[in-house]
């Protein structure tokens, strides 16, 4: 366990999750006036969710979703 002011805490953040991260230290007081205030801990990693294929199994395209694609392609040909 590391105890560390607020001041040092402040300057040396990324140090000191670096520590929690490596395992190095489980927690980290810190300090205002020499008096812990707060601790800091590693919380537990989590899976991080794939924001694509959410809907996989949800949705069921419709198997006539083509059939006005003829129809809108000409609509676009003429208009060229």
């Amino acid at each position: 366990m590391t105890q560390v002011n607020v001041l040092e805490a402040k300057n040396n953040l990324s140090r000191l999750i670096r520590l929690l991260e490596s395992g190095d230290e489980d927690n980290i007081i810190i300090a205002r006036d020499g008096v812990p205030i707060v601790q800091m801990t590693l919380l537990p990693r989590t899976e991080k969710k794939s924001i694509f294929g959410v809907a996989k199994g949800e949705f069921k395209c419709p198997d006539d979703i083509h059939y006005l694609d003829d129809e809108i392609a000409a609509m676009f040909e003429d208009s060229l």
